[in-house]
C-alpha cells in the first residue's frame, strides 16, 4: 500500500482548549459535526476515560455500519483520542492554546490492524477499501473541523 494512511488538519477556535476539548471528548455528540458518523453512545459507565469503549454508528449513500471504539488518551485540553476496533484506526483530536483560542487539529491514521482487516474482510478489494476510507478522511476532516468550530463559537 503506498499512499499515505495517516492525515490531519487544523482550525482556530475562538474559544479555551478546555472547553473545546469538553466539546470533542463528548462523543454523544458527534452526530453534530461528523459527515459520516451520525450517532455515538458509551457503553455502560463509562464516561471518556482511557479504556473507555463507545458505538458510533455510520451512515453513508453506501451502507449503514457501526464500530466500537476504545479511549486511548484523555487528557483534558490538550488531548481526546480513540482506537477504532481497538487497533484498526486512531483518530484523536490536538488542542493547543493560540491567540484568539485553541488550534484544533484532528488526526487520523490507518494502523496495521486496520490493514490487515481488510485484507481478511476484503481480499483482492482491500487496496480499494483502504483508498475509500483514506478519502473519506481527506474530505471528512476539514468539513468536521469547520463544523466543531461552527458550534464552539455558536
Amino acid at each position: 500500500m503506498t499512499e499515505d494512511l495517516t492525515f490531519s488538519d487544523s482550525i482556530v477556535v475562538a474559544a479555551s482548549p478546555e472547553a473545546v476539548y469538553d466539546l470533542v471528548s463528548d462523543v454523544t455528540r458527534t452526530g453534530e459535526w461528523s459527515p459520516v458518523c451520525v450517532a455515538c453512545w458509551w457503553d455502560e459507565g463509562a464516561t471518556g476515560r482511557v479504556g473507555d469503549w463507545f458505538t458510533g454508528r455510520n451512515v453513508t449513500p453506501a451502507r449503514t455500519w457501526e464500530t466500537r471504539s476504545q479511549v486511548a488518551v484523555a487528557d483534558r485540553g490538550r488531548e481526546f483520542a480513540w482506537l477504532v476496533g481497538g487497533s484498526w484506526v486512531r483518530w484523536g483530536y490536538t488542542l493547543e492554546p493560540v491567540d484568539g483560542g485553541t488550534r484544533l487539529t484532528e488526526s487520523w491514521a490507518y494502523l496495521p490492524g486496520g490493514v490487515a482487516l481488510m485484507a481478511e474482510r476484503y481480499g483482492e478489494g482491500a487496496q480499494e477499501q483502504v483508498e475509500l476510507r483514506t478519502r473519506m478522511a481527506h474530505e471528512g476532516i476539514p468539513a468536521t473541523l469547520a463544523a466543531i468550530k461552527r458550534v464552539a463559537e455558536g
